[in-house]
């Protein structure tokens, strides 16, 4: 086998960014990306692309860590590069500010970001309802300009972007040697996996040019982040709710809960409501599997179920997923290894 056929079904930030891991990692290997949505329609366009991580409860800690410092070292090389504005990749300071003191005084990623520090009182004064915050400076990713960038370098990198639905990752089959299924909720059909469901998220993207810093109220349920051409304020958090479309009774309340932090935003403008659903389960699934039908075989890597968390550890996980498409690869070739798959 000299060429591996490999197709990634998903075309939001797990999904591109996997496929681009693998052209860079997995040497004679053709790509193929392929989804029924694409960018600006896919759950990764509403995200706010903030890199403060996200913690499932089912993966540990170690590698949660090693994910967002694999992801935040890559990201801020290109903050860093002339890069930067073509991938909408750029540096944000702020806050995270609590109520009542934290129940984690230092959070496992607080060595990744930087200038990490307990807010002083002189800081806090903005915040008068609250009793403690911590200050450091992380990366904003544009989802809307660095989905396009991602396809445009998995182009170059001689892949090839398919927009199909797929109903059965069986559909692939003999067409392709190895699947990589980044299908967010598509899993729950694609996959037979039950654990993965809606966290429907709506926010709202304005115009506020005047805020330059960011604000994360507690658990992050509301947040003001200012991007490059707006400000996204958050936002809910409804599980198993599937609705797409904007309640604008959430809008009035996600605005009025982000004036009560920022109350210049009372003088926003343009504002516009997105909605996306997060695909959320305990733990992110990535593993191989071979699935087996009629005497056939299917190699697979499952990389899906980021949730709110998929721009923070992105990079790192594909980084895995592309190492264990590179495994699959290696036995592939080798007959001896291709014998015992």
């Amino acid at each position: 086998m000299d060429v591996v056929r490999i197709a990634v079904v998903g075309a939001g930030v797990i999904g591109l960014s996997t496929a681009l891991c693998i052209s860079k990692l997995v040497p004679r290997c053709s790509i193929t990306v392929i989804s029924d949505k694409h960018t600006p329609d896919t759950t990764s366009d509403v995200a706010a692309g903030m890199l403060i991580p996200h913690a499932y409860p089912d993966t540990s800690i170690h590698k949660q860590k090693q994910w967002f410092r694999e992801t935040f070292e890559h990201l801020f090389a290109i903050a860093n590069s002339a890069e930067a504005g073509d991938a909408g990749i750029h540096l944000v300071s702020g806050w995270q500010i609590f109520r009542s003191p934290p129940t984690e005084e230092v959070p496992f990623w607080a060595d990744v970001v930087l200038g990490f520090r307990k807010m002083t009182e002189a800081e806090l004064k903005k915040f008068p309802q609250h009793k403690s915050g911590q200050a450091f400076t992380t990366l904003k990713c544009e989802g809307p300009t660095y989905l396009p960038w991602l396809e445009k370098r998995i182009k170059e990198r001689g892949g090839l972007i398919l927009s199909r639905q797929i109903e059965d990752l069986w559909e692939l089959h003999p067409s392709f040697d190895i699947v990589v299924n980044c299908s967010g909720l598509g899993s729950r059909q694609l996959a037979g996996d039950l654990k993965i469901f809606p966290v429907r998220g709506q926010v709202l993207k304005v115009q506020a040019p005047w805020v330059k810093h960011f604000i994360r109220d507690e658990n992050g349920l509301t947040y003001v982040y200012p991007g490059a051409s707006n400000v996204t304020l958050g936002g809910t958090r409804q599980k198993g709710d599937w609705n797409l479309s904007p309640d604008p009774e959430n809008s009035r309340e996600i605005l009025s809960r982000c004036c009560a932090l920022e109350p210049s935003l009372q003088g926003a403008y343009d504002i516009r409501e997105k909605v996306g659903l997060r695909p959320s389960r305990p733990g992110v699934r990535l593993q191989k599997e071979v699935l087996a039908q009629d005497g056939q075989r299917l190699h697979v890597v499952h990389h899906y179920g980021h949730g709110s968390g998929g721009f923070s550890v992105h990079w790192g996980s594909a980084l895995e997923a592309a190492r264990l498409v590179s495994e699959w690869a290696h036995a592939l070739r080798s007959p001896a290894l291709k014998a015992k798959l």
